[in-house]
């Protein structure tokens, strides 16, 4: 039983699962920014391109 409480004692005291996921939530919330910026980016691209071919069709 000793050990089995010290396995438990631990187990609470490790925190790297803990730093692990912080630090993969941080990058999820990057990549939401990144995909975001560009999707904006990427219909304002659409219609700069789209005027200069119809420039070029003239």
């Amino acid at each position: 039983m000793a050990k089995f409480s010290k396995l438990v004692t631990r187990f609470q005291k490790d925190e790297s699962g803990a730093t692990a996921i912080e630090y993969g939530l941080i990058a999820a919330l990057i990549a939401v920014v990144i995909i975001g910026a560009l999707t904006a980016m990427g219909d304002s691209l659409t219609t700069k391109f789209e005027a200069v071919n119809s420039g070029l069709n003239q």
